[in-house]
């Protein structure tokens, strides 16, 4: 595996760690201003984790 990949997939696996901390905060018991700030968050990484997978995706064809 090359080091871009390898990369992309470390990083991947970084927001996906930290998607579940927001996603925690959102099943916790509800506090309004938490509660948007961890949304926010939650929705801003998964649009980064598509984008990483469409990277990895790019970069190794074959595994798609």
């Amino acid at each position: 595996m090359n080091e871009r990949l390898e990369t992309l997939k470390k990083a991947r696996d970084r927001m996906l760690e930290d998607k579940d901390t927001h996603a925690k905060v959102l099943a916790a018991p509800f506090d309004r201003e938490k509660a948007e700030r961890a949304r926010n968050k939650f929705v801003e990484l998964q649009m980064l984790i598509d984008a990483l997978d469409r990277a990895i995706s790019a970069e190794n064809p074959a595994a798609a």
